[in-house]
C-alpha cells in the first residue's frame, strides 16, 4: 500500500479535529512530516472526489465537506491505493505450466485478499480514527 493513503487518513482526522474544520496544506504537511508537495497531491485527489473544499485567500485553506462517519477507510483506499497490492509478475515462460499460470493465479488470490481488505477497511470511518487519536492523547 503506498503513503497516498495513509495521507488522506491523516489529512481528513486533522480537519476534523479543527474547529472550523479549516487548514492549509502547508500545516497539514507539517503535522504529517512530509513535503507540502506531497500533501497537495493527496489533497487534490480528496478534493476531486468532493471530500474537501479549498478557498483562496487569507484565512483559506481546505476545508472537510462531509462528515466523518460518512467517509469509511475503503473510499480512502479505493481512491489512494485501489489494486496496490497486487502482485508484480515478471516476464515468464509461457511454455512452462507455472510460467503460464502464475500471474492469473495470484492475481485472482491477490482480488479475493483486496476484497476481504475492502470489507474489513469499511467498518472504519474518519469519526472512529479521530476518537482513537483523541483517546491516545
Amino acid at each position: 500500500m503506498n503513503s497516498d493513503f495513509t495521507l488522506a487518513v491523516h489529512s481528513l482526522t486533522l480537519l476534523s479535529l479543527l474547529p472550523d474544520r479549516m487548514s492549509t496544506s502547508d500545516a497539514i504537511a507539517e503535522s504529517a512530516c512530509v513535503h507540502p508537495v506531497r500533501i497537495r497531491k493527496v489533497l487534490g485527489l480528496l478534493k476531486k472526489q468532493g471530500f474537501i473544499q479549498s478557498r483562496e485567500g487569507t484565512g483559506g485553506g481546505f476545508v472537510f465537506t462531509k462528515e466523518p462517519s460518512e467517509v469509511s477507510l475503503w473510499d480512502l483506499y479505493q481512491l489512494t491505493a485501489n489494486g496496490t497490492i497486487q502482485p508484480k509478475c515478471p516476464k515468464s515462460n509461457h511454455e512452462c505450466i507455472v510460467g503460464s499460470n502464475m500471474k492469473h493465479v495470484l492475481t485472482s488470490i491477490f482480488e479475493d485478499g483486496e476484497e476481504y481488505l475492502g470489507s474489513f477497511l469499511n467498518q472504519y470511518t474518519i469519526q472512529d480514527i479521530v476518537k482513537q487519536v483523541k483517546q491516545e492523547s
